[in-house]
């Protein structure tokens, strides 16, 4: 079952990278399309250290909860950590899947990709 979304996942990555001639989706369905033990996995810690207010970031792989984050930024993400999102959510910040990010920002202007 899994396989199955992370693949429509990846093909509507890359379908909205064509529609509109953006590269970031294309990058992010690559780095999905890797083993999971190569996929991303990124600390609150991280994000924090590296991200600043209002910073929409794309983390291709899981979030954990490791850390604190004391800026307020969207985080979307293929997975998150149950804790990671309670942490994420109790800062002041949000969470969303990579989907809604692409319906949200088709362009994908102002987003980073961290991992």
């Amino acid at each position: 079952m899994k396989n199955q979304l992370l693949n429509s996942l990846i093909v509507d990555l890359k379908k909205a990278s064509i529609k509109e001639n953006v590269k970031i989706w294309k990058r992010i369905a690559s780095d999905l399309e890797k083993p999971t033990k190569q996929r991303r996995i990124v600390n609150l810690s991280k994000i924090d250290r590296y991200a600043k207010d209002n910073d929409v970031i794309v983390v291709p792989g899981k979030v954990l909860s490791m850390g604190q984050l004391n800026k307020k930024v969207t985080v979307a993400a293929y997975n998150f950590s149950g804790s990671a999102v309670q942490k994420i959510v109790d800062s002041g910040s949000k969470t969303m899947m990579i989907p809604e990010l692409i319906k949200k920002n088709p362009k994908g202007s102002k987003v980073r990709i961290m991992g």
